[in-house]
Formats: C-alpha cells, structure tokens, sequence
C-alpha cells in the first residue's frame, strides 16, 4: 500500500486525509521535516511515497493526478509531491536537508513540501507536473483563503472533469462523435466494478476474433455479425484507454496489449473474410494480404517520420505553417482527419461493408480508402521533410537504423560497400526495393530471375547502416524496405497458384508485421530495438527476403507453400515468446500512447 505523510498542523474539518484514503494511500501525520524524515525512512523501499500539506484544499482527482499516476518516478501538485521507489533515494536526500535546514531555522516548515518539489528538480530528477486545467489544488495561507479555495472546489464537478479527461485529446470524427459520447460512461462503469483496462483490452480482442468467425461462415447472417461484433470490439477498443485514463491504471502489460492487440484484431478479421469468401467460391487472400501490407506501411510511414522528428532541433517549415493554420478552422481539422482513415473510420467502413456487401467489395474498398489516405499523408511529409529545415539527433538516426530491422547479411557486407554511402540511402532503399519486388512479380514461379532481384537487394540493404541516418527523406529507408519484403512475399505467393500460398504468405507477413510493431512501441518507450540476437535470428529484412525467393526458385508450388507456413511458425514462435519476456518484465516501459490515431 502507498503511504501519504501528512505535513503540518491538522486542519479542522479537512477531509483531505479521508481523501487520500479513497485513493488507497496509508496516510500518516508529521509535524516537521525530521519526523517526516523518520516516517519516510519506516516506509518499505518498494512503495511509492507521497509527502502532503496538511493545509493542501482541492479536488480528489487534482489529487490522483498528482500522486498515483505509474508513469512517472515523481509528480507534483501544489501542495503535493509524490514519488515512486526509483526516485526514493532523490527525495529522502531532499528530506534530509530540510531536516538540517529547519534544525538551523533555516526555513520556513509551512513550506516543506513545495521545497520538497524544487529540491528534486534541483538533483536532477524529472518531476511531473499535470496539467490540472478546471481542476483546483491549492495550500491556502489563511482561513479567508480557504474559504475562498473551497467555494472554487464547489464551482467545479471534478467527476465532469475526469470523465472529459477520459476521452483522447486527439481522435478521429467517427470516435469523437459517435463513440466516446458513451464509451466514457462505460468506462466509469468499468472502474466501479473493479475491471481493468487489461480486461477489457481481452474482452475486445476476443470480441473481434468471435468476429473474424462470424465473417468466416461466409453467410450472410455471419457477415452481419461480424460487421456489429466488430464494431463493439472497437467501442472496447475506446473504452479500454479511457479507463485506463479515468483511473490512471497505466502499466507495462497494458502497453503492451494496447499496442499489439488493434492490429491482432484487424488483421485477424481480414483472415476471417478471406476465409468467408473462399467458402462462397471467392478467392480474396491477395486482397487481404495486399490490405495488410499497405496497413502496415502506412504504419510504419507514420512511426518512421515521427520517430525522426519529434525532436529535431529547429524543426521549421512553410508545409507545417500552413498545415498549422488549417488546424486553426474548425471543419477542416475533421476533414483533414477523416480523410487520412484512421481506425474508427476505416473499422466503420468494413463493417458496414461486411454487413451490406461482399468480401471483395469490402478489400477493394478498403485498399482504394487507405491508399488515397497514404499518398495524402506520405506526401504531406515529403513536402515538410524538403521545406524545413531541422536537424536530426543522433537518437533519431538510431531509431530509424532500428526500424530498417537489417540483419546479418546487411551488416557483414557494409565492409564492402563504402562506396554507397555517396548516395541517398531512401534513394538505394526504393531502388532495391523495386528491382526485388518488380523481378518477383514479373517472372514466372520456379524461375531464378527473382533470387538475382533478391541479390541485388541484399547487395543494397547496407546503405542504411553506412551513415547515419539523418537526411531529409531517409525517414523513407524503414518503409520502403518493409514494402520490399512484405510485397515480395505476395508475389511469390500469388504466382505459385496453389491452395495454401497466399493463407501461408499472409501468415508469414503478419508475424513478421508483429515484429516490426514491437519495434516501434519498444522504441518509443525509450528502450531501444528488440535484442540483436533476435533480428539476427529472424535473419533481417534482407534474409528474409532473399529466403522466400530462393525457396520459391528450389521448391514445387505446393511445397513452397509448406516452406512458407513453417517459416512463419518459426518466425512468429521467436518474436513472440521475447515479445512477451519483454513486456511482461519490470523493466518494461509503462507506453501510453496519445499520439495520432492508427
């Protein structure tokens, strides 16, 4: 259990301590900075500690806020700091020295815990500061004072407040209207019956497999299933961040799952249409391989330029200008957002499809709306990343040297290959790329000419490890090589012409989809790529790739296709079982993502 010193002379009347219990803390009282020293010294070395004023007037969810969030090692309100074990030692320090301070009369002990505050900013410690907006937290000075901060806690329905809070400060038009509105209020239901945001988490991930079922069936029935179950997945799939934001349940696992499960779920639907159709005589595995591949791009096209920018040092351009004004009118910020088919959009749309329509219509649909959505934002970028004029850190360049997922052959040859280091590594990217994808595509199955295309791509693959990559566009170098090899295997698979190519190329695809997503959300939690052992397992982009092209070039159509769904086991097995090890260990970062929707 958290404890809560109380600092200072007990209030009559103050509900303060009844506060802090509601919100789980042990509350304890000391009168000075040496009996909060001895208190804090009795607390066990693996719990969070709060130090509160015992003057602090305010709202209780001022005070969650302030001192439960998991996310951060210290957090602060006025009149409240609150600390949690890796920063122990900072604040204990900080007690000590107001002990010493108050012991020489040094400083005034009303001000204690707002000392305590600076004092760890001081020795270098991050302290979070929340944003309370209408929410008041005050230590008022007198009894006037308190009255007049308890009449503006009466002004303000904190419940309103948090239940608004809930809700993602930025979303799509579909979410924002049409599903939060309500999802907020079963959010709260959620908390006050004990459920977590994990559980709800699995209860959409299994929503949306009953889903893929459903679809499945290939039944008309079984399409409208699908099409409503899908959407209460998502309806989970909002309420399951919301609760977490309402009760500030943060946690590595639920990063976790929150990161992996929208595209298990997705794309796991696909499948089920694939499999629907094929039931009524239409084979789609194409579309939904292609659908899955372009989702996954655009992804990576998202997480690639952002990991690049988001802390460039003079990070200027006329594109962003203009793009800033635009987001200033009202209506063209929902356009802007709509157009782009974030996931409530793109989830309505197939599951309207899928209700009222067939398999095909729905993939052609959907790879017509996200294709116009990745020109418009990929191209939207390029202009920016030609205009501005920034200079990227050395993280960056180490985040997108990450996401490329290069393996051992890349590595080995970059002894060779200095020479490709004069030429723009998203120009050698694309190049490879195309000389892969188009030899794959274009020859016949069986035939040598795409292992050449695979050659030339390897022989290629180390400009992205030759310089840092901090150019303008070399942002494009992780998803033009992740379309490379996923475009690749369709091709490989479609002309074998076999049952069972295309459901293994899709299997394949996907596993490989998920390592790359664990990438990013590793990355973006600030520890770095997965182990290199792993992506030298896995054999990097271009092992993979030169792979599946010789096995298409050695085997029959129908042993390809077996060659291809143990590849995909074997792959999905490795990335899987770390993935797991990782997020599931205490040293997970706890990721919460209020980025743009996916």
């Amino acid at each position: 259990m958290p404890t809560a010193i109380l600092t200072g002379q007990p209030v009559p009347g103050s509900s303060l301590e009844g506060d802090l219990r509601s919100l789980g803390f042990d509350v304890r009282p000391a009168s000075d900075a040496g009996e909060t020293g001895t208190l804090l010294a009795a607390v066990p070395a693996n719990e969070r500690v709060a130090v509160v004023d015992a003057r602090f007037v305010g709202h209780v969810h001022a005070l969650r806020l302030g001192l439960t969030d998991p996310r951060f090692a210290a957090s602060a309100i006025p009149g409240a700091v609150s600390v949690q074990p890796e920063a122990r030692r900072a604040l204990t320090r900080a007690v000590t020295r107001e002990s010493v301070a108050a012991g020489n009369a040094a400083a005034a002990p009303e001000d204690l815990v707002e000392r305590l505050g600076a004092t760890l900013e001081a020795d270098d410690v991050s302290v979070y500061r929340p944003d309370l907006g209408t929410l008041v937290a005050a230590v008022p000075a007198d009894p006037q004072e308190r009255n007049g901060v308890r009449q503006a806690v009466l002004a303000v329905d904190d419940e309103a407040v948090r239940l608004r809070s809930a809700v993602k400060a930025r979303d799509g038009f579909f979410t924002t209207y049409c599903i939060s509105p309500y999802s907020r209020y079963l959010a709260r239901w959620c908390a006050r019956r004990g459920l977590t945001p994990n559980q709800v988490t699995t209860a959409s991930l299994i929503t949306a497999l009953i889903a893929a079922g459903c679809a499945a069936t290939g039944t008309r029935v079984g399409f409208v299933a699908a099409g409503l179950l899908l959407m209460f997945s998502f309806v989970l799939d909002c309420t399951d961040g919301q609760l977490a934001r309402y009760s500030l349940q943060y946690s590595t696992l639920g990063a976790w799952l929150d990161a992996t499960f929208d595209r298990a779920k997705e794309y796991a639907y696909y499948a089920g249409l694939a499999l629907g159709a094929a039931r009524g005589g239409d084979d789609v595995w194409a579309l939904a391989l292609a659908a899955m591949i372009l989702q996954t791009c655009r992804h990576v096209v998202d997480f690639s330029f952002n990991e690049a920018n988001h802390d460039a040092t003079a990070n200027t351009s006329p594109t962003a200008a203009l793009s800033g004004k635009l987001d200033s009118v009202g209506w063209t910020v929902w356009v802007r957002r709509m157009i782009v088919l974030p996931i409530g959009e793109r989830w309505a749309m197939i599951a309207v499809l899928t209700a009222l329509t067939t398999p095909r219509i729905t993939f052609y649909a959907l790879l017509v709306g996200c294709a116009f959505a990745a020109t418009y934002t990929t191209a939207g970028r390029v202009l920016r990343s030609l205009t501005r004029k920034a200079r990227r850190t050395d993280r960056a360049a180490r985040a997108l040297a990450d996401l490329t997922d290069s393996g051992p052959l890349a590595e080995y040859l970059t002894r060779f290959a200095g020479r490709l280091s004069r030429v723009a590594p998203a120009v050698v990217a694309l190049f490879a790329g195309a000389v892969v994808v188009t030899s794959a595509a274009l020859a016949p199955y069986g035939s040598w000419l795409p292992v050449l295309g695979a050659l030339v791509y390897v022989l290629l693959s180390p400009a992205a490890l030759l310089r840092p990559l901090k150019g303008a566009l070399d942002w494009l170098v992780p998803p033009f090589f992740r379309a490379a090899e996923y475009l690749t295997v369709l091709a490989l698979a479609f002309n074998a012409d076999v049952n069972g190519a295309l459901p293994a190329a899709f299997g394949l695809v996907a596993a490989v989809a998920y390592h790359h997503y664990d990438t990013v959300y590793r990355i973006r939690g600030n520890a770095g790529a997965p182990p290199h052992w792993l992506v030298r397992a896995i054999g990097g982009h271009e092992g993979r790739t030169l792979l599946v092209t010789v096995l298409a070039a050695l085997l029959t159509a129908a042993q390809f296709a077996v060659a291809l769904t143990a590849v995909a086991v074997a792959v999905a097995l490795l990335v899987l079982v770390e993935s797991i090890r990782f997020w599931v260990s205490s040293g997970a970062p706890a990721v919460h993502d209020e980025g743009e929707p996916a």
